[in-house]
């Protein structure tokens, strides 16, 4: 089969042939449509996952998928052929990723069903960066009224926040520079949304919408301790990149590292909400299988929302 695979890291993906994977028991085969682009997989191909986790080469890339099942292995249950589903690889090792035409992962965890108005080119990448924001927006625990902080709004798992957080009935402030950065943020949800420009003094800017500091922080981007001097007192910040409670000594906030969860619930409930117009996955470019390389590149180069890869 064609897949995205890395002979080496730190290594720029390459799109190769390599033999297709088997279920074994208690995993589903996956014919993949649909997969995107996340963070994860571009700082696998940086090396920076050395010695965090086993990498298996060639390591095709890959979280995010979208298709049909091909095959059901023994013992696993709750899916049959020729169901659509969707979800993210969550193995403990890296090497058999979604970034291709078949995957096999296991039926209890990382995957779910696509129910009746969630294209597999939606479904394809809202896994990850969807459970990201939702387990986020939950850590922090947010109230109707409160004011939220998102740096790093433009990507993927920060239009999601944005447009969780303004369904909770928060008051969101997002980061994002002038132009199509602002647009993009102010398209994601009908309500109003306080965009603040990262490049210039976002204390200035975010102290003159909150004076006495937002009660929460999604921090997806940018200087974890400057955002947690944006904190009231007794407010909390929620990181995916590792900044938790030891980097927020002397201040009195609480700081929560986010690892995404992304189980069956998770993820059923994020396509209930995707396929009700409740949330939108932020697909804003599709590229073909063998065009992942310039998908890459369009990633590090700071695309907006999410990158989708079509794999069938």
């Amino acid at each position: 089969m064609r897949a995205v695979v890395l002979n080496e890291v730190p290594a720029a993906p390459v799109v190769s042939e390599v033999s297709p994977p088997l279920p074994e028991a208690g995993e589903l085969l996956v014919k993949v449509a649909v997969s995107s682009v996340n963070g994860f997989d571009a700082a696998t191909a940086a090396g920076y996952l050395q010695g965090m986790m086993e990498h298996r080469f060639p390591l095709v890339v890959g979280k995010d998928f979208a298709g049909a099942v091909e095959a059901v292995g023994e013992g696993a249950e709750g899916f049959a052929v020729g169901d659509a589903v969707f979800g993210v690889v969550m193995k403990p090792f890296l090497g058999t990723g979604s970034l291709a035409e078949y995957v096999t992962v296991p039926a209890g965890y990382g995957v779910a069903h696509v129910p009746e108005g969630l294209s597999l080119g939606h479904a394809g990448a809202l896994g990850l960066a969807g459970t990201a924001a939702l387990d986020s927006v939950n850590a922090l625990e947010v109230k109707p009224g409160e004011t939220v902080l998102v740096s790093g709004a433009t990507g993927g798992v920060g239009a999601l926040a944005v447009q969780i957080l303004a369904g909770r009935g928060a008051r969101v402030i997002a980061t994002a520079r002038p132009g199509a950065e602002t647009e993009f943020v102010n398209a994601q949800t009908d309500a109003a949304v306080h965009v603040v420009d990262y490049t210039a003094n976002l204390e200035q800017q975010v102290r003159e919408l909150a004076p006495t500091g937002v009660d929460a922080v999604v921090h997806l981007a940018g200087d974890g301790v400057a955002l947690a001097g944006l904190v009231r007192v007794g407010g909390r910040i929620a990181s995916t990149l590792g900044f938790g409670p030891d980097a927020v000594e002397g201040f009195e906030v609480t700081a929560i590292p986010i690892m995404a969860d992304a189980n069956a619930q998770t993820l059923a409930h994020l396509a209930d909400q995707a396929a009700a117009g409740a949330i939108s996955v932020p697909v804003t470019a599709v590229y073909r299988l063998e065009q992942a390389p310039e998908a890459f590149a369009a990633f590090g180069a700071g695309a907006l929302g999410k990158i989708a890869v079509t794999c069938g």
